[in-house]
């Protein structure tokens, strides 16, 4: 979908960059207010282009690291728990397939977990808001931009039950759930499966169908299994049955 999204086996040229602006600010020892270089002499400095700097700029501003303004250019305005921005911020190029069994089951957790504080809370201007969110992840421009959307789509689902701790653990674990959302994302996948799997989720919210949203957000967390490699020595699955 986006060729700042190719592996060339040390990661995308995006994730590249990011890497790299985090080494910069560490050698700068930047801080919290203090202003990137300009596109351009970031574009010259990694020898990249500006699309893949610019999406390198979307993905540290989705993680809240970075803001992004015109005619400002980039600031830092946040380094709150360094050690989890470290460790979901910057090597989710590193996602293997324990650490999407672990994120993705403690999401299935939440998810179907919450379904009846969900049905409860539900409203039709909850529902045609996240349809809203639903159509704007079709029509996002790269899959950067549309996992945005696809989290914000989960996110706003969440906000629903009204538990905050919830949602602060999400953010914090945001940068890694992008990166799971990311992997062997493409148009035909987020115009059609994805898109059609969280028309199907609210479809049994309006109905308040337990048992269908339980099967649906199931199969829907679990359906980028198939693109992470089986950790070392780890025992096959068995046909059929999903590993979680």
């Amino acid at each position: 979908m986006d060729d700042a999204y190719e592996d060339t086996g040390g990661g995308s040229a995006v994730d590249q960059v990011v890497a790299q602006i985090r080494e910069l600010i560490d050698a700068d020892g930047l801080t919290v207010g203090d202003k990137l270089p300009t596109e351009r002499e970031l574009c010259e400095r990694f020898a990249t282009s500006r699309n893949t700097v610019r999406e390198a700029m979307r993905m540290l501003k989705a993680y809240g690291i970075v803001d992004v303004r015109p005619k400002v250019g980039a600031t830092i305005v946040d380094q709150r728990m360094n050690r989890a921005l470290d460790i979901f911020s910057f090597n989710v190029a590193e996602v293997s397939r324990k650490t999407f069994d672990d994120i993705q089951g403690f999401r299935e957790l939440i998810e179907t977990g919450t379904a009846l504080a969900i049905f409860d809370a539900a409203t039709p201007d909850d529902l045609a808001r996240l349809r809203e969110i639903n159509a704007q992840m079709v029509q996002a421009r790269s899959v950067v931009e549309a996992s945005e959307q696809d989290f914000r789509f989960h996110t706003e689902l969440i906000a629903m039950t009204g538990n905050r701790s919830i949602l602060d653990v999400y953010g914090i674990m945001k940068p890694v759930i992008l990166r799971i959302m990311q992997r062997g994302k493409t148009r035909r996948i987020i115009e059609g499966e994805t898109y059609r799997e969280h028309e199907e989720i609210l479809k049994a919210i309006e109905a308040s169908d337990n048992l269908a949203y339980q099967y649906l957000m199931r199969t829907h967390l679990r359906a980028g299994q198939v693109t992470f490699a089986e950790p070392p020595g780890a025992p096959a699955a068995k046909p059929g049955v999903p590993r979680t």
